[in-house]
């Protein structure tokens, strides 16, 4: 591209060249041509008033007078006067010459030469001085041309070399512009296709990290269900725990579904209204093997058949992991309560331990934020499934540690208003 940008260039100054450059040199020719012309013409006719009036005051006209009044360096002049011999002043030029003869009133004549060859010599240095234009001409094309090549080949290898780099995985843009418009409109595209393949893998990195997490607990819980049927001859024992293992499958369903469908889009939402104490029950009878493994308890407490708006499988993953950050992080009893707010049902979750530091309470939701070395997802992934449906995940209080999950409830049924039974199992 650079080669071809040059060679027009050049050709299209080698052409204007070409077009001006022949009409000047005959322009000029022409003109020092006639400007010869004229300056032997105007030679002739001073040599002749000279003459006239040393002949009207009878004063003597040779070659000794006249010498000095003919530059016979350039000029050759010859006088001729009626009734004497031709007086000749200067070098009489060989080869051809510019002549002109002029007329005195006292019938003398006049006639100056110049040789052709000085207008010849003059020609030439114009004609030098043309060439040297020229030639500066054709250099200062070829300097630009070399510029202008580079200003735009220099981009379009740039941009070649990000579109390669884009295509080999690195979604880097680069936010670099050329100031040359349709050059910077393919960087801003380049640009904005970078930030989407950023945003894509950024996605499907968190959707996996996410999934892993998420996921760990529930198999860890059917894997244990699994091996106490192999450990069992009891056919109620077996029939018992085969339904409960049944029921963590479809809830692992219900995970990967919501996780997936949060990753596509964090607004997308499937909210219903659901009793939140179904949901309590079912982590409490989940989590219980394992709190009891650990010698620890986990209860809950308050207000019962609370109602809720949103999505049963989503509020139950944050329950999930707001109770094994307590398991992990925590300690003494897990208790979830339930209480009532305005217009939103709230289930707090809080333990015995020691609690979260000052600094990291107010980051406690940010990815990859841990007090004791863990991933420090899970709290991010439970903040992301509640809004999804419309409610929030905050921390009330760092010592002892207290979480809240806030969701929108349907207006509260008569009867039921002052039902405070706690539900302790």
């Amino acid at each position: 591209m650079r080669r071809r940008l040059i060679q027009s260039t050049l050709a299209v100054v080698l052409v204007v060249i070409a077009v001006f450059g022949v009409s000047l040199v005959i322009v000029e020719t022409r003109t020092i041509s006639n400007s010869a012309q004229e300056r032997v013409e105007s030679e002739a006719v001073r040599l002749a008033s000279i003459v006239d009036s040393r002949l009207f005051g009878a004063q003597q006209v040779d070659a000794e007078v006249l010498r000095d009044q003919v530059t016979q360096d350039r000029y050759y002049a010859v006088i001729r006067i009626p009734g004497e011999a031709p007086i000749e002043v200067g070098t009489k030029p060989a080869g051809e010459v510019i002549s002109e003869t002029a007329s005195g009133e006292e019938g003398e004549t006049v006639t100056v030469q110049e040789p052709r060859s000085s207008v010849t010599r003059e020609v030439g240095r114009t004609l030098l001085i043309i060439a040297l234009v020229a030639l500066l001409a054709v250099v200062a094309a070829v300097l630009l041309a070399v510029r202008q090549a580079n200003r735009l080949a220099s981009p379009l290898t740039d941009l070649a070399e990000t579109a390669e780099r884009l295509g080999s995985g690195d979604p880097r843009p680069r936010h670099k512009r050329y100031g040359v418009p349709e050059l910077d409109r393919v960087a801003d595209v380049l640009d904005g296709s970078a930030e989407r393949i950023a945003r894509m893998l950024t996605a499907e990195r968190r959707l996996a990290a996410d999934a892993s997490h998420q996921l760990r607990t529930p198999l860890t819980a059917l894997s244990m269900r699994l091996e106490e049927i192999t450990l069992t001859d009891d056919p109620d024992t077996v029939k018992e725990e085969a339904t409960i293992a049944l029921t963590q499958v479809e809830r692992l369903t219900d995970v990967v579904e919501r996780l997936l469908t949060n990753s596509r889009d964090p607004r997308t939402g499937s909210a219903v209204t659901f009793d939140l104490d179904e949901v309590i029950q079912q982590q409490l009878a989940e989590w219980r093997p394992a709190y009891r493994s650990a010698g620890r308890a986990i209860v809950s407490s308050g207000k019962r058949h609370l109602e809720a708006v949103g999505t049963p499988g989503a509020v139950a993953q944050v329950l999930a992991a707001l109770i094994e950050n307590s398991l992990m992080h925590g300690g003494g009893t897990v208790a979830l309560r339930t209480r009532v707010t305005g217009n939103q049902a709230v289930i707090e979750v809080t333990d015995e331990g020691p609690g979260v530091p000052a600094d990291l309470g107010a980051r406690i939701f940010e990815r990859a934020i841990s007090g004791r070395n863990s991933t420090g997802i899970g709290l991010a992934v439970a903040r992301d499934l509640a809004e999804a449906d419309g409610g929030r995940l905050e921390m009330l209080q760092t010592k002892p540690p207290v979480f809240g999950l806030f969701l929108s409830r349907t207006p509260v049924r008569k009867g039921l208003g002052n039902d405070e039974e706690p539900m302790v199992r």
